[in-house]
């Protein structure tokens, strides 16, 4: 594997525009995971579920931040199942424990949304 030169840093609007891009590339590479997909759908579903019960604006806003907030956190969940597998191609126990913690942070995310959820359809 050869090195790649490191691109110059932007500045001003410039570094806006770059960042947009980094994240889009993300988003483009998150799409890839089926996690995400499933947990996009789980928010869709559940965005129906509050509209078909009449939630107000502000409970479906309270789901949607619930929603970026899993996004960020599988982002980062897999992102560190990226270097992961990187520094540890075989099987060892570190890679182990550190892919179940970023599955438990994604899981207590889904925890909490999931809670929202029942409190705002419930009450």
């Amino acid at each position: 594997m050869t090195e790649q030169k490191k691109p110059p840093r932007k500045s001003g609007v410039a570094h806006f525009f770059a960042a947009a891009g980094y994240s889009l590339g993300g988003l483009q590479r998150l799409s890839r995971e089926s996690a995400f997909r499933q947990e996009v759908g789980l928010v869709a579903g559940l965005l129906v579920l509050f509209v078909v019960f009449g939630a107000s604006v502000p409970q479906v806003l309270g789901l949607v931040a619930f929603g970026l907030a899993l996004v960020a956190v599988e982002a980062l969940n897999t992102a560190l199942e990226v270097l992961v597998d990187h520094l540890s191609p075989g099987w060892s126990q570190f890679a182990k424990d550190a892919k179940d913690l970023g599955s438990l942070a994604v899981a207590c995310t889904i925890g909490a949304m999931l809670i929202y959820a029942g409190v705002v359809l419930i009450w």
